[in-house]
């Protein structure tokens, strides 16, 4: 099965997947948030030849992602924006950052850091709820699945482990 053709599961991993799922893709977002918009720049700064550039940034316009504006008339250069819909990938990134600065730590200082707007202080990350505020992790958060799912694509998920507070479940 090829990514784009997640595009239509009903899962919405899935489905984010099928746009976001392989590591250029990935790349090429965290250069527009480093403020990459230039077809030249994001060849530059990745190293990824000129026909998979591309191609994932034609994926990403297609997905809503990016927008390709023109920047200049003679010749016609385009240039790339992410839309509402790519700056709301902002939060995936910051946890996945996140995750790699506690899980897969590197010698190398950190190519970039997120900080807040007002202040300019790197930030330390919490998944939140929305309605209660309760922190989001492994521990407080089941993935079931969902009623509407058909019977006989889900198993039943297997009993969650008692947290004895020493790690992972």
């Amino acid at each position: 099965m090829k990514w784009h053709d997640l595009n239509g599961d009903t899962c919405p991993l899935a489905r984010a997947m099928g746009v976001i799922g392989d590591r250029w893709t990935l790349l090429i977002l965290r250069e527009c948030f480093l403020g990459v918009r230039r077809f030249d720049g994001f060849q530059k700064r990745l190293g990824i030849t000129r026909h998979l550039l591309a191609a994932r940034l034609k994926r990403l316009e297609t997905m809503g992602v990016l927008e390709r504006r023109p920047y200049q008339q003679r010749p016609l250069r385009h240039e790339y924006r992410l839309t509402a819909s790519g700056k709301a990938f902002a939060p995936v990134l910051l946890a996945m950052q996140d995750w790699s600065q506690h899980n897969l730590p590197s010698q190398e200082p950190m190519p970039f850091a997120f900080v807040t707007r007002d202040t300019g202080s790197r930030v330390d990350p919490v998944l939140t709820d929305k309605n209660t505020g309760q922190e989001l992790n492994h521990r407080t958060v089941l993935m079931v699945p969902s009623q509407a799912a058909p019977a006989d694509t889900a198993e039943a998920p297997d009993p969650p482990l008692p947290d004895t507070g020493t790690g992972p479940a």
